[in-house]
């Protein structure tokens, strides 16, 4: 019989990765999201797949989380979903909690309760690290001081986490992603607003780059590299907790002058500073060392953050082409 996975947080960028790379692998998946009315097509290639099912339920009702791994006995459980922007969770840090904390409780209880076999997977993230010096490689010893309401429920969960794996024998891991980003990725997320803006800026379509804190530096990877990471944790014979990062980092301002260079665009035309999108506590650097994933798990990843950052704009600047073309093409119509 074919594995059963169950994926939240579909349809967003790393569960559609994932959920894709699992029927490639011949898997039953159920990919669950929450009740929404907008489209999004990043799940198109699951739902016309006959071995994907979509589950509409909030990760929060801890009863409905229940009778979903209670029915399906699931080989695999992926929780992807969150409250992922660092930003919004010092506004909605009650939301946050809730998302990305009691939630993994309550499933790590149904868990342990009703599928006590099932391998879970829990996305933790290099924001549980917080302020570090600039220059500190980060590994699965190093230190958890997280600086925001998003990295604290994160690090609650990355603990629950450990304890079930402990007290009660659970198959758990956690993934300690560094940012990961691809053209599926959320306009509010900083690589996704460069690549849209400049591209949109390039269109005619925009003026400025508004943007908040520009030094600060991040390990960026492509979430179709990570996916793969998530998936080679479960397969192991025991359950461990993994860096996933390229080692490689590039602050803020130096992206957006990289995909400035694909525009042929002038930075300081380009890029004006907002007040607004300043963090109340910034993590200014974040790099990762994934030596035991590689080791360990033989995962690698095939991108860095330039050849990342320039699929992402080459995809903005296609989908935005469009938009431009389409309003052309009304814009004709109107004279006939």
């Amino acid at each position: 019989m074919n594995k059963k996975a169950i994926v939240t947080g579909c349809p967003g960028q790393d569960a559609s990765y994932l959920c894709e790379s699992l029927l490639g692998k011949g898997y039953e998946v159920y990919g669950v999201q929450r009740r929404c009315t907008r489209e999004n097509n990043f799940m198109n290639f699951c739902e016309s797949n006959s071995s994907f099912h979509s589950v509409t339920m909030d990760i929060c009702d801890a009863s409905g989380v229940t009778d979903l791994v209670h029915s399906i006995q699931p080989d695999e459980y992926y929780n992807l979903a969150a409250m992922s922007h660092v930003g919004q969770s010092f506004k909605e840090p009650l939301t946050t909690v809730m998302t990305d904390g009691y939630a993994i409780a309550a499933v790590l209880e149904a868990i342990r309760q009703h599928s006590p076999k099932t391998k879970f997977y829990q996305a933790s993230t290099s924001e549980l690290y917080g302020k570090v010096e600039d220059g500190t490689i980060l590994n699965e010893e190093s230190l958890f001081v997280p600086r925001s309401p998003y990295g604290a429920a994160k690090l609650y969960a990355h603990n629950m986490v450990n304890i079930y794996r402990e007290a009660y024998g659970i198959f758990g891991c956690c993934g300690i992603l560094f940012n990961h980003e691809s053209p599926r990725r959320g306009k509010e997320f900083v690589t996704r607003k460069i690549t849209d803006g400049i591209a949109g800026i390039k269109l005619g379509l925009k003026d400025k780059l508004k943007m908040g804190n520009i030094d600060a530096v991040r390990d960026w990877g492509h979430a179709r590299d990570y996916v793969e990471a998530m998936h080679l944790m479960l397969q192991q014979d025991t359950p461990d907790d993994f860096v996933i990062a390229t080692g490689k980092t590039a602050t803020v301002k130096e992206a957006i002058q990289y995909v400035c260079g694909l525009a042929d665009l002038d930075f300081d035309n380009v890029y004006e500073i907002n007040e607004k999108y300043m963090r109340p506590a910034e993590v200014p650097y974040l790099c990762g060392d994934a030596s035991k994933a590689k080791k360990v798990l033989n995962w690698t990843t095939s991108y860095d953050w330039k050849s990342l950052l320039k699929e992402m704009y080459e995809s903005d600047l296609e989908t935005l082409s469009g938009v431009v073309y389409n309003t052309m093409d009304a814009s004709k119509e109107r004279f006939f």
